[in-house]
């Protein structure tokens, strides 16, 4: 059976995750979402971790890392840029004020080349990324809803599958320095000197058994249908198809919920008639008929191609409006009687 895309049970939750392939028009859709939760009067922040950030060109304000109010979101909508280098050189700047008191001021010179090399290395911008990501995810009761506009499908499969795995890592690491100390009280040390270095460790320890929290925290609410869920955003063409399948099988067998798909830029059934247009309206039919059968789990909503100007408060309003109608109409048509999906809801 094929389901509509309910808006108002989306927006219940806590967390949105909006993704998929580039330049399929995830950043707009995002916008119009917390366009739609500020003017319901939800307190709604969005936030972009996109590397290539379009949020201050939608709204027309500058946003960056820092963040802003948007002046016409009734006091409600903020937004926020997630800079990866700036996530990065917070996170190495913390690290650094965590590591500094438990090494000797001889070998400050080792750990700032260690740092160096860690600012450069593969995947520093992910991890960096990810601390940020739950940092704003611990922090969710401070608003009634949460939008994150994410990177193109790869990248944000691996920042959501992050949480599990840099929380196993740092058991692992905690594990090696409980292990470590237990290795030195063997070695004959006094009580009282015992008891300094427990009292050391657990300093050292202390900022990582803060953070496996956090990413446990944030795996779990993730993982949590009643408080998360992802929101595809695709075209009806063949490789967007593609990411999108292979991407909802990832996320359901990673735990995380599903909330729909988006279907932007159809094309009229007035296209078949136009020659210029009919190949490609024809190609559109093939791809929604193919995610009828292959995503007919996945509730989903349809919206036409438009040359209106979807940015500003104006033309997101104007799109917020069309995605409302959109989906009310999806759910009316699915409860009428003569629906073939009548009685199976």
């Amino acid at each position: 059976m094929n389901r509509s895309l309910d808006i108002a049970q989306l927006m219940a939750r806590r967390l949105i995750m909006v993704g998929g392939k580039g330049g399929v028009g995830k950043s707009t859709m995002a916008a119009t979402l917390a366009t739609i939760a500020a003017a319901h009067g939800r307190k709604t922040l969005l936030v972009s971790t996109d590397p290539a950030h379009n949020l201050s060109d939608l709204f027309g304000c500058e946003i960056g890392s820092n963040g802003c109010a948007i002046p016409w979101g009734g006091g409600n909508l903020q937004a926020l840029e997630i800079s990866p280098q700036h996530a990065l050189d917070t996170y190495l700047e913390s690290v650094r004020q965590q590591m500094l008191p438990h090494v000797a001021v001889h070998l400050r010179g080792q750990l700032e080349k260690q740092l160096h090399l860690t600012r450069h290395a593969p995947g520093s911008e992910e991890a960096a990324l990810l601390d940020a990501l739950t940092r704003v995810i611990e922090n969710r009761e401070e608003y009634d809803l949460i939008i994150f506009d994410t990177a193109p499908t790869g990248h944000t499969l691996r920042l959501l599958n992050l949480p599990s795995v840099m929380s196993r890592w740092t058991e692992g690491l905690i594990a090696q320095k409980e292990r470590a100390g237990r290795f030195r009280d063997l070695l004959g040390k006094f009580a009282s000197a015992g008891e300094e270095s427990d009292g050391a460790a657990s300093a050292q320890l202390a900022p990582l058994i803060a953070r496996r929290a956090r990413f446990q925290q944030a795996a779990q609410a993730l993982q949590d249908p009643q408080i998360s869920a992802f929101l595809f955003v695709m075209t009806p063409e063949a490789l967007p198809l593609s990411e999108t399948r292979r991407a909802v099988t990832a996320l359901e067998n990673s735990g995380i919920p599903v909330a729909g798909i988006i279907l932007n830029r159809l094309l009229p059934p007035e296209a078949e008639a136009v020659t210029f247009l009919r190949g490609a309206w024809a190609c559109q039919q093939q791809v929604l008929q193919r995610v009828a059968d292959a995503l007919a789990q996945v509730p989903r909503v349809s919206l036409p191609m438009t040359g209106n100007t979807l940015q500003g408060r104006e033309g997101l309003a104007w799109l917020a409006a069309q995605l409302v109608a959109a989906t009310e109409a999806d759910v009316t048509k699915q409860k009428q009687p003569d629906s073939v999906t009548a009685g199976l809801s």
